[in-house]
This record gives C-alpha cells, sequence and structure tokens, in this order.
C-alpha cells in the first residue's frame, strides 16, 4: 500500500510537468504566489515542467532498481 501512495505522488510530478510545458500561462498565477519576490514569467514555469519531468524520470528509474 505503501508503494502505491509513492506511485500517485511520482505521477503528480508528471502530470504538473507536463501541464507547466504544455499551458504555461494558465500556472502563472500560482507561480506568482509561489514566487512573491520575483516576478513569474513563462520561462521559469517552462524550467520547473522540465525539472519535475527530470525528477518523475529519476524516482521511475529508482523504483524499477529496486522491483527487479
Amino acid at each position: 500500500m505503501e508503494m502505491m501512495g509513492l506511485c500517485l505522488f511520482v505521477q503528480l510530478f508528471l502530470a504538473f510537468g507536463v501541464a507547466g510545458l504544455l499551458w504555461p500561462e494558465k500556472f502563472m498565477p500560482l507561480f506568482g504566489v509561489l514566487m512573491f519576490p520575483w516576478p513569474a514569467n513563462s520561462r521559469i514555469v517552462r524550467a520547473n515542467g522540465m525539472l519535475a519531468i527530470a525528477v518523475y524520470l529519476a524516482i521511475v528509474a529508482t523504483l524499477c532498481g529496486r522491483v527487479f
């Protein structure tokens, strides 16, 4: 059951990463609140999306190493 929670958490990384790459303008208000002193722009949102996908791939690779 604990593996199920981790898998859902990992899928959340992928979902937000892809959404940040496809629709950065929809994530601008969220990043405006999270990064208060600095202005949010599309470049930062896209970089965060790419980083989220990279973290997703790293976690999946680690999990696959444990399973097999």
